[in-house]
This record gives structure tokens, sequence and C-alpha cells, in this order.
């Protein structure tokens, strides 16, 4: 009976990890969508410490939120649709700074502002604690 309990902890570990990565690769692209400025180019490229502070902050708090996902979740299903909320949930922490908070975000991690990324990515760190402490029900 061990061996069992053993077996489905293993392949329910593999099955959590693996949407989670898919989840990661997802977030990355949606993400990069939905900002204006390049971070890949920045980050590669350019060698933006800005952009790789504020994106860095972003895959941070989403992983946090997919936590607490996985932590809260009845089944796989369910992990799904939470963390699809969690994801959009961080691209709308990107909109409420870009919009409200700090208008000229974009331009300002394209200049390579540190401040600028620092906030950003913090926003979306603490964006993805609110998120994952949200999910407990």
């Amino acid at each position: 009976m061990e061996n069992y309990d053993l077996l489905t902890g293993i392949t329910n570990f593999a099955l959590y990890f693996g949407v989670s990565i898919v989840f990661l690769v997802v977030f990355k692209s949606v993400y990069g969508l939905a900002t204006p400025h390049a971070e890949w180019k920045l980050i590669k490229e350019e060698k933006s410490t800005a952009a790789a502070v504020g994106f860095g902050g972003a895959i941070i708090g989403f992983a946090i939120a997919l936590a607490g996902a996985v932590s809260n979740s009845a089944d796989l299903i369910d992990f799904a649709v939470w963390g699809l909320i969690a994801l959009i949930a961080q691209v709308i922490s990107f909109s409420i700074v870009r919009f409200i908070f700090m208008p000229k975000i974009t331009s300002r991690i394209e200049n390579d502002e540190v401040s600028a990324g620092i906030v950003l990515g913090a926003t979306n760190i603490a964006v993805g604690f609110i998120n994952a402490a949200c999910m407990t029900y």
C-alpha cells in the first residue's frame, strides 16, 4: 500500500510541476505581449537592469501565485483555473502600474531606470503574494 501512495505522490508531483512549468512559459509570452516594451530584447541585447528587475519580479510574483494555487487546489482542473486567474491578475497588475501609478513606466524601463524596474518588480511580487493568499478557501 505504501508503494501505491509513493507512486501516486510522484505522479501528482510530476503533473502539477509540469503544468506549472507550462504556465510559466505561457506567462512569459502573455506578459511580454501585455507590455509595450520588449523585455527580452532589453534584457538579452541591451543588458537592461531595469527590465530584468521588472520582469524578474513578474516571474517571481506569478510563481508565488502558482504555488498558492497548487497548495489549495482540489485537483488539476481546479489548479489550472486558479493558475489562469493568477496569470490574469499579474497582467492586470502591470496595467495598474502603467496607467495609474507610473504612466511613463515603459519609457523609464526602456531608458534602464533601475528605480522604475524595482517598483515594477516589487509590485508584481506583492501582487503574487496577495494573489496566493486570496486563493485559500
